[in-house]
């Protein structure tokens, strides 16, 4: 009867879900508001029993790891090592000041001094659940904003683990304990290279013939390693990231990305409602207060210290306020850390109240500031200026000016294009954010610039405006809207050539002034780069095969543009 009884709890929970799932996207709103408001309806409502509760914080547990694993693909080693002194540099001083200043305030609540630090620390972590969530909605993940964003929470993650060893250490002033974790987080990151270099390679053919045995081996790996980072003393978050790092230039991984995703959208979301039922055990009258105060703090205190480092380490304000804007809001880590802080008995269970209150406060608040973050830009941009220095850092190899071919992005098709401009003898550079790709083409000798295709002081940099060929391969249609609409407004004259993965985004591509368009289902009678070859930069010949194209759509999908 208790299976049964959860399976009609469960059931329950998510048909609540999915209902205010639409209600939340037909008012436009993030979905993550729908999930934890599901959580505080279905908390007293629908889930008295404590073992459905319990059944549902160990599938929440699933959904933090397939995330942070899945993550783990797109963040490797090199790009850590590429961006380690930004990511260092901003964490230790947003920690340090986050945590000064929210100590201050809470011992002005009457906290207790070892409460004040608690509080302070809790307040200066940020979530990896909903930075990763809301940058994943918006296909930003791989943009050099969000991969500074997730640095930066790696870095603390492994502060808030040492600092839920050294509470446990407490009572006994126990070293040992910190200086054996770090042994042991050696030996499992030893392990996951040796295997990964070594191993899995063998199994390679089998597991990309058998999707099923992919998928169950992605799991394995996953929630495995997760599992054992856990019991080595860190957290699964840490230990999922780790083990998708480990395999993230395996030749099956993006088979793999695609077939967990759909898996992982549906523990993440139990996660939030977790989070939401969360919510009913706490008394809001004692806490409200220092918890809107602390609120305060993390939305306005937090981005406001990341800009300004982001500023000072030469960073355009694009950049730094993208990432500010990402890191406002408290931790899920901070409950974890609480939690066993009220464990160990150095604080009250008051601070739990607090900071719970805080997060949920933080994790609403935040979501919409994610999902807007563009227009609040575009709104902010000219108060933006004070936190950009006058030389502004791009990481860039080679200059930057002076190119009449621009390439935009290598992976996804831009090697073809690459070849073709080497034996054309034309000059030309490539824009791209994928420190594996930058690699590759700094071992070729061609110009590059490490970079983000929307970030308008980087546009400026590379002299787009006198650009007589621009290419970008990158399939993000929001990147190419961006762009297309920047040249129809700053060079009219210079031939544009995109990507689109629909037939309703090649004719909206189309009508902001696009050249031509590129799908992957369709390729024309002869292959651009070939058309490019024999015609060079006549934009009247690109219209005539724009015009070619756009018959095609027409007749095979008869579609018409529409917002996406």
């Amino acid at each position: 009867m208790s299976e049964l009884h959860f399976f009609s709890d469960i059931s329950l929970v998510l048909v609540l879900a999915a209902f205010l799932s639409l209600i939340m996207h037909f008012l436009r709103q993030p979905l993550v508001i729908g999930h934890i408001l599901t959580g505080a309806i279905a908390g007293p409502l629908l889930l008295k029993d404590n073992s459905s509760s319990e059944i549902l914080a160990s599938l929440s547990s699933i959904g933090i790891a397939l995330l942070l694993f899945i993550v783990g693909f797109e963040f490797s080693t090199k790009v850590f090592a590429r961006l380690k002194k930004p990511i260092l540099v901003i964490t230790v001083i947003q920690v340090s000041f986050m945590t000064l200043v929210g100590a201050f305030t809470a011992k002005l609540f009457g906290f207790t001094a070892m409460e004040s630090f608690v509080i302070g620390l809790a307040l200066a972590l940020s979530s990896t659940i909903i930075i990763v969530k809301v940058l994943s909605d918006k296909r930003e993940i791989t943009r050099l904003f969000a991969q500074i964003a997730i640095g930066i929470l790696i870095v603390q993650d492994i502060i808030s683990t040492l600092a839920k060893i050294g509470l446990a250490g407490q009572k006994t002033h126990d070293l040992e304990s910190i200086i054996f974790l770090i042994a042991r987080g050696v030996l499992l990151l030893l392990a996951l290279y040796l295997i990964s270099k070594f191993v899995l390679p063998k199994l390679t053919r089998t597991l990309e013939t058998s999707k099923e045995a992919l998928l169950v081996f992605a799991v394995a790996w996953g929630l495995g390693f997760a599992y054992i980072f856990e019991l080595a003393g860190y957290s699964i978050e840490v230990g999922a990231l780790f083990a998708g790092m480990a395999i993230a230039s395996a030749p099956y991984v993006q088979e793999m990305s695609s077939r967990l995703k759909p898996l992982r959208d549906f523990f993440v979301i139990i996660f939030f409602i977790v989070l939401g039922q969360s919510l009913t055990s706490v008394n809001l009258t004692s806490v409200i207060v220092p918890a809107i105060i602390f609120s305060l703090i993390v939305l306005l205190l937090k981005p406001f210290i990341v800009m300004v480092s982001m500023g000072l380490l030469g960073y355009t304000k694009r950049a730094s306020f993208k990432t500010a804007l990402s890191m406002s809001q408290v931790s899920e880590f901070s409950l974890v850390f609480v939690v066993a802080a009220v464990a160990s008995g150095v604080v009250s269970a008051q601070v739990q109240a607090v900071v719970s209150v805080t997060a949920l406060v933080t994790f609403a608040a935040s979501a919409y500031l994610m999902k807007y973050d563009d227009k609040l830009y575009i709104k902010l941009e000219h108060y933006l200026r004070l936190f950009e220095r006058k030389i502004i850092r791009f990481e860039q190899a080679g200059e930057a000016h002076n190119y009449s071919i621009v390439v935009f992005g290598y992976r996804k098709g831009g090697q073809e294009f690459i070849r073709t401009f080497k034996a054309m003898k034309k000059r030309f550079i490539v824009v791209d954010y994928d420190p594996d790709a930058i690699e590759l083409l700094d071992k070729q000798g061609v110009h590059l610039l490490y970079g983000d295709a929307t970030d308008p002081e980087l546009i400026e940099e590379i002299g787009l405006d006198h650009a007589k060929l621009i290419v970008s391969t990158i399939s993000d249609y929001k990147t190419n809207e961006f762009l297309t609409h920047w040249i129809h407004n700053n060079n009219p004259n210079a031939v544009l050539i995109c990507s689109a993965e629909t037939a309703t985004q090649a004719s909206l591509l189309y009508s902001k002034g696009a050249a031509y368009v590129m799908m992957p289902h369709f390729i024309g009678s002869e292959k651009i780069t070939t058309f490019i070859k024999r015609i060079g930069y006549k934009k009247s010949e690109f219209h005539k095969y724009r015009d070619k194209h756009l018959q095609y759509l027409q007749s095979h999908f008869d579609q018409t543009p529409s917002n996406e």
